[in-house]
């Protein structure tokens, strides 16, 4: 099951929506790698992107609510760190039992589930706060 961007993701931010989008598309590509067939390279080298995008777009998000004094932002970096763990082990296991179908569909799963949650929960009241603070800046 392919994961769907639609407008009731967007934060409101283009920069974060635009990382979001890629994220949701990394997850797919890993699905559709596994599905098609594509060999466990394929499947490992999507895994990689996804998990190094994945760093980089929570640095982005983090330095945006340092930039606006986000008063949950360690709430926030924590429950990122918490996934950094969850992605790594993810991708040992992946490693170590190698990149079957149903594994591919566990982590994608996981992480896919855990974007859009993550989006529409904490990310949502993140672009609320900083929507109001740098309304207030001009």
């Amino acid at each position: 099951m392919a994961y769907q961007w639609d407008s009731s993701l967007e934060t409101g931010y283009e920069q974060v929506d635009n990382q979001h989008k890629q994220l949701v598309a990394a997850v797919n590509k890993l699905m559709e790698a596994s599905q098609n067939g594509e060999g466990d390279s394929a499947v490992m080298q999507t895994l990689d992107f996804l998990t190094g995008y994945t760093i980089k777009h929570f640095a982005d998000e983090e330095k945006l609510q340092k930039q606006f004094n986000y008063p949950d932002y360690l709430n926030h970096k924590r429950i990122h760190d918490d996934f950094k763990v969850t992605v790594g082990n993810l991708t040992q296991r992946l490693i170590k039992e190698g990149p079957s179908p149903v594994l591919v569909n566990e982590a994608s799963s996981a992480i896919g589930g855990w974007l859009l949650n993550h989006i529409k929960g904490d990310d949502f009241r993140m672009a609320a706060f900083i929507k109001a603070a740098d309304t207030k800046r001009q």
